[in-house]
């Protein structure tokens, strides 16, 4: 808060600690997509263009690094759920926006990566996730609200549609037209997702609430 002096806590990294910071999780994010939370700390930190001394300066080990990868995922979830709110006056065109932007950051495909690697229980991992539930719900809400969202759309299904596409393609594919092709198949999911188009056709199988998602994490209960 403006005004408020902190005497505690871990002081601010320097402008160039804090893009080297930066670059290992970005890196640490698509090699742990790609590979697997064993894949190597070298290959992430040659990727960051940094040093393994680097690496292990901010992140004194593995597991470390992969909760710092998943609350920064989480983090840029929100953000990516306030900005669209906040630039799009149409409430389904926010919910597009937002779908878009974890797209870019890869969020939907890090956390499933790293799910069984890292303690989901953690406070710190839990209120992120929340808030980042929170603004994601609020998003699905206004657009049931202004009516231009299925009304049987659920949480759930934005959450596992942005998950399914986030996910590499085999093959000889190129992250540039994975990425560019990830888009253009969720852009159209997202006119499948318009009440318009077909108010009356049957959606099969089970709508999953934001409850029901929580009931099957592992930390559930």
């Amino acid at each position: 808060m403006t005004g408020t002096v902190r005497t505690g806590g871990p002081r601010p990294l320097r402008a160039d600690a804090r893009q080297n910071r930066d670059r290992i999780l970005a890196a640490a994010r698509d090699v742990f997509v790609e590979l697997g939370p064993a894949a190597p700390l070298e290959e992430i930190s040659r990727r960051a263009g940094t040093g393994i001394a680097t690496l292990y300066r901010r992140f004194p080990d593995r597991q470390a690094l992969m909760r710092a990868v998943v609350l920064d995922a989480l983090a840029g979830s929100a953000d990516a759920a306030r900005r669209a709110a906040a630039d799009e006056a149409d409430p389904f065109a926010a919910l597009a926006a937002y779908m878009h932007g974890v797209l870019d950051i890869r969020t939907a495909a890090v956390i499933p990566a790293l799910l069984e690697a890292i303690p989901l229980d953690d406070w710190e991992v839990r209120a992120v996730r929340e808030e980042s539930s929170r603004l994601v719900q609020a998003l699905v809400d206004n657009a049931h609200r202004a009516g231009t969202l299925r009304a049987d759309v659920t949480f759930g299904d934005i959450g596992m549609l942005v998950v399914r596409l986030s996910r590499p393609l085999p093959g000889r594919v190129t992250r540039d037209l994975d990425n560019r092709l990830a888009h253009r198949h969720l852009d159209l999911l997202i006119n499948g997702l318009r009440a318009i188009p077909d108010p009356a056709a049957v959606i099969g199988g089970p709508g999953l609430t934001l409850a029901d998602l929580q009931a099957l994490r592992p930390d559930h209960g």
